[in-house]
């Protein structure tokens, strides 16, 4: 693979401006690359953006990723550049009771099977990096040179950067902790206290790693900074918007009322639905995320969710 990373600045382009994409600009303009950075607001053309990048970072929501992709498709890419995913939903017009869900990750390969594709993700707040704090992540690609690539690009002494071949873990990791984010907003919403989120974070691992198995991820994944970091990041913190969506409705406010007030996308809402009837159509037990779907369905009060899963049957906490 060859392309200027082997120098010491490379061509990025960002597609999407909100706070991660345009935190991600921040990350690789300190770096001294040459970044640009495109959205559906720009008054210049995709192509002039796209034109000799060796990293192209995705970093729009999950609606928005299929029509960029078919964008991308009807212009000329380099063959050398490599797509980096940063989105963390789960495609909802995907999915039956034969097939899983697309995955971002998976519609960039589908639309550009020869290019090398990476997923960036990890406990990464926009704000506290844009602040300079310090922060970890992980890109994760079947193609080892591609992760070092991006690896090389965006670490520094404020941002560090791991590798990892499991690239499906990686991203799943990032998708599934917005769900249980969502239902520890909830208990902190309702002030039940210190115990029940560490019960509920704990439990909320259990699931993710219980999907992640079934969908064909290494378990050992999501004890990593994609899984148990960025869970215990996002479950933490009121920057969070899926924790903000969970706390709105514990404070008595509508689903409709709450995402009017966030600036930006709750990846968590539309992932909840498709991983639901995922669930129900695969049979795997996920209680926890059943009860932030009939939440978020308006099917119950968040009191009546916390009841619902103290009151499920007796069982061991490990089982084989």
């Amino acid at each position: 693979m060859t392309s200027s990373l082997n120098r010491s600045t490379a061509r990025i382009s960002v597609i999407g401006s909100g706070a991660w994409g345009t935190t991600l600009a921040d990350l690789a303009a300190r770096k001294g690359h040459s970044v640009r950075v495109w959205s559906r607001r720009s008054s210049y053309s995709l192509q002039s953006v796209l034109e000799g990048a060796d990293l192209v970072i995705s970093a729009v929501s999950m609606k928005g990723v299929r029509a960029v992709v078919e964008q991308l498709k009807s212009l000329q890419i380099a063959p050398q550049t490599i797509f980096v995913s940063a989105t963390k939903g789960l495609d909802s017009n995907s999915g039956s009771p034969t097939e899983l869900p697309l995955l971002p990750s998976q519609l960039w390969q589908a639309a550009f099977p020869t290019h090398a594709i990476a997923v960036l993700s990890g406990p990464n707040l926009s704000e506290e990096i844009q602040r300079g704090l310090p922060a970890a992540t992980v890109v994760a690609s079947k193609n080892l040179t591609a992760a070092e690539t991006v690896q090389l690009a965006f670490s520094s002494n404020s941002f560090r950067v791991y590798t990892n071949p499991d690239g499906l873990g990686v991203e799943l990791g990032g998708i599934l902790k917005n769900v249980i984010a969502i239902a520890v907003g909830t208990c902190d919403g309702l002030e039940l206290g210190t115990n029940a989120k560490a019960a509920l974070v704990t439990r909320g691992l259990t699931e993710i790693i219980r999907i992640g198995s079934y969908w064909g991820a290494k378990p050992e994944t999501f004890y990593g900074l994609s899984g148990l970091g960025d869970l215990l990041a996002t479950c933490n913190s009121p920057l969070s918007r899926n924790y903000q969506v969970g706390y709105g409705l514990a404070q008595g406010k509508s689903l409709t009322e709450v995402l009017a007030t966030l600036p930006g996308t709750a990846e968590g809402v539309n992932t909840t639905q498709v991983l639901i009837r995922l669930a129900n159509q695969q049979q795997i037990t996920v209680p926890i995320s059943q009860q932030v779907h009939r939440l978020l369905q308006g099917e119950i009060t968040p009191q009546a969710a916390v009841e619902a899963l103290m009151l499920r049957d007796h069982k061991p906490e490990i089982t084989s």
